[in-house]
């Protein structure tokens, strides 16, 4: 009899894409052989199951887990042949590239991803926020499609009643970005992309937030928020299943994570300028001015989180954004008529 593989993502081995008759074949011959393979995935087939190494697609195992029968058969550690960061991005890109939707802000990380993927490209954010205005420029720039998603200041209110209940954390930051990321996640589900290409991760490979600038603990600091992704990839991915879709994370390939941890933190932060060595890399394919432009968060520059404040105020939360998110998700996502 014939397995019913059921397949979320997709499967690589040795920097090809597996079809669905190898993968069946592979796996009915010898599930183990799974151990040894990239990719973004989550199977299920003839009473077992098996995620990618990092977790990046939504499962009922754990990340790097292969399940048969209700115990574990082994580890899914692909092995990563070594590369520079350069062509490990590459790599990490054209495997991801075949299908999707780019999720544009202007930075870097999101403007590298979309200038090797050449894919159609998408960015999201109220009327006349910065996020819009920069993700134009650059898609100007470097000759890529854009579809410019202009948010209405009504629907944030409703898209945040849905997400508060999906996401694992529901504080200021996480409500704010998962809420950012709603709107871009609605736009690829409703034009039938499956995949979003985004940067999530490069921040905590190459020190990309502020407050490393001022960090004397900085390997320290990047370890701790690596390990930490794996919150905001249960949040991030809990926001696209609403419509259907995956955010797929060329940055947390195995080659590009192996390659950037390699290099040591004190050159990922100079004088002023953070992720320096993807602003190098990024140098190499596009204008310096875009690869070495330095950009609010998604949730400042989209004007989502000023937006959410606006509503705790009006909902008599003046002093705590917290208290109003925890207002909102105590109603039921009930949203209070204007």
């Amino acid at each position: 009899m014939a397995m019913a593989l059921k397949i979320r993502g997709f499967v690589e081995s040795e920097g090809r894409i597996l079809e669905r008759d190898e993968l069946e074949a592979m796996l009915f011959a010898d599930p183990r052989q799974i151990l040894d393979c990239g990719g973004e995935f989550f199977l299920q087939w003839d009473g077992c199951m098996a995620r990618d190494h990092l977790g990046i697609v939504p499962g009922d195992c754990p990340p790097g887990s292969l399940i048969g029968r209700g115990r574990t058969l082994g580890q899914i550690v692909p092995p990563a042949s070594a590369m520079d960061l350069g062509e490990a991005i590459q790599e990490a890109v054209r495997l991801r590239a075949t299908e999707g939707v780019v999720a544009m802000s202007g930075g870097v990380d999101s403007a590298l991803v979309a200038c090797l993927a050449r894919r159609p490209c998408v960015a999201v954010g109220l009327g006349g926020s910065h996020d819009l205005r920069r993700a134009a420029e650059v898609a100007g720039l470097l000759g890529l499609s854009l579809e410019r998603v202009e948010i209405d200041a009504k629907e944030i209110e409703g898209a945040l009643a849905r997400v508060l209940p999906a996401i694992p954390e529901a504080n200021p930051v996480d409500a704010s970005i998962a809420t950012t990321l709603y709107f871009v996640a609605r736009f690829a589900g409703e034009n039938g992309y499956r995949r979003v290409l985004a940067g999530q991760g490069a921040d905590e490979l190459f020190a990309g937030y502020a407050r490393y600038l001022e960090s004397e603990t900085l390997e320290e600091d990047l370890e701790r928020d690596f390990q930490r992704l794996a919150v905001q990839l249960q949040r991030d991915q809990a926001v696209a299943s609403l419509h259907a879709t995956c955010f797929s994370l060329p940055y947390l390939d195995l080659r590009v994570v192996n390659a950037a941890r390699s290099i040591p933190a004190r050159e990922k932060v100079k004088g002023q300028v953070r992720k320096a060595p993807l602003r190098e890399v990024a140098c190499r394919f596009m204008p310096r001015e875009v690869a070495c432009y330095q950009k609010k968060a998604m949730q400042y520059g989209s004007g989502v989180w000023r937006e959410i404040q606006r509503l705790a105020r009006r909902r008599g939360h003046a002093s705590s954004v917290q208290s109003y998110l925890d207002s909102l998700a105590k109603d039921g996502g009930a949203v209070a008529e204007d």
